[in-house]
């Protein structure tokens, strides 16, 4: 590494665009948008105590207090396991790549109430507060009114439903953390899970289990791809939108290892995400994790971002000759998948200049009892493929936007949080958070995410997470169990 370091400190060009780099940091950070897109006003960093959510909440809670104590339930419960909200906060979140969405469903119930419980039983307990917040219940409060209001709504019901407890329970996991070895303990957990996913997908590949669609790929145009991995999401398209989650997370782990048996147990980790992110022969995911890793390298050190044109090229020398066709494949209307979704994003776009303001209604019932009249050459699709157009379909307009803020004030949040942070483990996880949310919008845009509510699920978990991310040297070293 030292040799490699003389080696390009040696180097005019090197220096030259050092100095460059350096002179583009400086303006960058002395720029007033800058400055205040990370400083944001103390409004946005607390609940104000005057507030109606704040009054009607502290009334609720103490009512529901005075019942607690009147039915002697105290006693009932101290000590109890479902005290550790924790536990069943993490319990979904780690086990919903494998188990089915009722269960998942299950899981987060019980994690709801074991923070009721919690909250009632220790009247002291604060109700945490995270800047995104409120754009979140105010998201899942526009989506619950378009559930009621859907062309459809029998059908639109338990989709509806099922997504608004989703969308909820990233302010359940929010409050379920208490300290910071809870948060670490619950991102290498998650990391593992990942992991797991993603080595049963290449077994999958090797010994060819598992569904296959002929949809999946246009096997005239790529007569070499038989498999594409969809492991326990049901998908492949899913199951990278998954992997874009978890890799950046195994690679804050990695880079944040200590000692050098974990750096190698890390190294696997990301090796085999990454590998069974190959398989999946997803080109949107494949575009995705460039640019997240784009984004992780730029926060985490700007100049190493001049290596990027290197690395291209290394994985152009690297790369089987079936992923290159793959990936250089993007935006050919040649081929079928490209083309089914373009002529999906025409038919979609004239049915919204009718529906844009409330929407249709959520689930693929709704859509497909409005779709059909507004559809380019006869095209079915239960779906936009698009998240930020079905977002639009399912709610309006006006969910589109609060998405959009919600967006930003992540983003902002995690901004400040790196801008300020002087440990390394916290800012290796606020970046991983960030690039990582980035990615997964980045292939939002040639698929609809949320269409399976596991990913869905995880998405609004791991916005939670990196929340709490955010806030990692203020949490107390803490238990796992309290």
């Amino acid at each position: 590494m030292q040799q490699a370091k003389q080696i390009l400190n040696a180097s005019v060009l090197w220096r030259a665009l050092m100095a460059v780099c350096l002179w583009f940091s400086h303006q960058w950070q002395r720029s007033g948008v800058i400055q205040w897109f990370v400083h944001p006003p103390l409004w946005d960093q607390a609940v104000s105590e005057s507030s109606i959510f704040f009054r009607l909440w502290s009334w609720l809670r103490n009512l529901l207090c005075r019942l607690y104590r009147f039915l002697h339930l105290e006693k009932l419960f101290a000590g109890s396991v479902f005290l550790q909200v924790w536990v069943w906060c993490a319990l979904p979140v780690v086990l919903a790549p494998v188990l089915p969405t009722m269960a998942v469903l299950g899981l987060a119930a019980i994690g709801y109430a074991s923070l009721l419980l919690n909250l009632v039983h220790d009247q002291k307990r604060p109700l945490a507060y995270s800047p995104i917040n409120r754009y979140v219940i105010l998201y899942a409060a526009i989506y619950l009114a378009a559930t009621f209001f859907s062309v459809n709504r029998s059908a639109s019901l338990k989709p509806g439903l099922l997504t608004v407890a989703f969308i909820l329970f990233a302010v359940v996991l929010y409050n379920s953390v208490t300290g910071r070895r809870q948060l670490d303990t619950l991102i290498v957990l998650m990391v593992l899970a990942g992991t797991a996913v993603a080595f049963y997908g290449i077994l999958q590949y090797i010994f060819r289990w598992g569904y296959q669609s002929a949809a999946w790929v246009d096997s005239d145009m790529f007569s070499g791809i038989e498999f594409r991995v969809p492991s326990t999401l049901e998908n492949p398209n899913m199951l990278g939108q998954y992997l874009l989650l978890t890799i950046p997370m195994g690679g804050a782990c990695l880079l944040g290892a200590k000692t050098w048996g974990k750096r190698v147990f890390y190294l696997c980790c990301c090796g085999i995400m990454a590998l069974c992110m190959i398989l999946t022969f997803s080109r949107g995911a494949w575009l995705a994790l460039l640019f997240a890793g784009a984004i992780f390298v730029l926060f985490l050190n700007p100049r190493l971002i001049l290596l990027a044109p290197f690395a291209l090229i290394a994985l152009y020398f690297v790369l089987p000759e079936t992923v290159i066709t793959r990936f250089t494949s993007i935006g050919d209307l040649t081929d079928n998948s490209t083309s089914y979704r373009v002529y999906i994003w025409m038919g979609v776009l004239a049915m919204l200049k009718d529906y844009w303001l409330c929407g249709i209604g959520p689930g693929d019932a709704a859509f497909n009892m409005v779709y059909p009249a507004y559809s380019y050459s006869s095209i079915d699709a239960p779906h936009s493929h698009n998240l930020f157009l079905q977002i639009v379909c399912d709610a309006g307009i006006c969910a589109l936007v609060v998405f959009f803020l919600l967006l930003f004030h992540y983003f902002r949040m995690l901004c400040a949080a790196i801008s300020r942070e002087k440990d390394w483990q916290s800012r290796l996880f606020q970046i991983a958070f960030g690039s990582g949310v980035c990615g997964f919008l980045v292939q939002a845009m040639t698929d609809y995410s949320f269409y399976n509510y596991r990913v869905m699920f995880l998405f609004w978990a791991y916005l939670a997470v990196g929340a709490l991310s955010a806030r990692r040297s203020q949490l107390p070293e803490g238990r796992l169990w309290v």
